[in-house]
């Protein structure tokens, strides 16, 4: 298989879904805690990396198997399997490689970090697995921008901002056949609360990807929250989701919990704005379904640059 293909199979565009909130998670403990582990950040790097692109593989590995509509655009030009004939055989041999080099970073990094590591990294592997495998797959449920959203959005942050600061988050100890979980109830609340937008725009992506595949998705019974709650509710979902996530970056200003130059993401709106109105009048994986990516990209690597700009203040 060469260098496109793969590519293709993995669908490497998708992957700043779980890149930008591991770099939100580093930039905000850097801007917090003033605190950067620069060989912890290199293997969650490799690990989350590599594991996003393994689901991405196994979820086209198993839309081709499962494959009931067999022609049509979606099938035939964004299945990589179907679109360069890749054989089955490779597919499983890549998504092997990738998986091992995740697990390996990943017990590399659990060694440095510590066992709470270990639980958060151990059940976003599960759900990610069951994300696209399993006699009845999430995404093949009305539950996938649920767990897409919350477990890309918000436990990849946590964990990217924990591997740098560790106890001032939480802790896990075993002694003597005991378990003890610490938490710092305070700062985990307000980890969630950064990670609104974040969990708001992989919601979206994952949201739009639906609304523009009911017909396929209904003939290949997959029944998404599209198919559940129909195209137009589904749509006003779509806007409504976006006008929280912005309420969300007011309030944390306001709060003190993110400095005021956050408030410049403010002017993302006026594009973001455009690109809902653009999606909703045609919603279609081949025109406007990158808007929603474009949304995501454009409301969070502000949020980088401008929680950047910050921290580089404080140091």
């Amino acid at each position: 298989m060469d260098f496109k293909k793969f590519l293709k199979l993995v669908e490497i565009q998708t992957k700043a879904a779980s890149m930008i909130p591991f770099l939100f998670g580093t930039v905000y403990a850097l801007f917090r805690f003033q605190q950067l582990n620069a060989l912890h950040f290199m293997l969650m790097f490799i690990s989350l990396l590599s594991f996003d692109m393994a689901t991405t593989a196994i979820n086209n590995y198993y839309d081709y198997r499962k494959a009931i509509k067999k022609h049509g655009y979606g099938y035939e030009i964004h299945n990589a399997i179907v679109q360069y004939n890749i054989k089955p055989p490779v597919v499983l041999v890549v998504i092997a490689i990738l998986l091992a080099l995740a697990v390996g970073a990943g017990i590399v990094l659990f060694v440095h970090v510590g066992w709470l590591l270990l639980l958060l990294g151990g059940l976003s592997f599960a759900v990610g697995i069951l994300y696209s495998f399993g006699p009845i797959p999430i995404s093949r449920m009305p539950l996938g921008e649920i767990f897409s959203g919350l477990f890309m959005g918000f436990v990849i942050i946590f964990i990217s901002a924990y591997i740098h600061v560790g106890d001032q988050f939480a802790s896990l100890t075993m002694a003597d056949g005991a378990v003890t979980l610490q938490v710092q109830l305070a700062e985990v609340i307000l980890v969630f609360l950064i990670s609104i937008p974040a969990i708001i725009g992989i919601a979206n992506i994952m949201l739009a990807n639906n609304i523009c595949d009911m017909e396929d998705d209904i003939e290949n019974k997959r029944y998404t929250l599209p198919v559940y709650i129909g195209r137009a509710n589904a749509i006003a979902l779509f806007k409504m989701l976006y006008y929280a996530a912005y309420l969300d970056l007011i309030v944390l200003c306001i709060l003190r919990v993110h400095p005021l130059i956050v408030l410049l993401i403010l002017l993302t709106f006026i594009p973001v704005r455009k690109n809902i109105k653009r999606f909703a009048e045609q919603p279609t994986k081949q025109f406007t379904f990158g808007l929603a990516v474009q949304n995501f990209m454009l409301t969070n690597a502000a949020r980088i640059a401008a929680l950047g700009i910050a921290a580089l203040l404080l140091l």
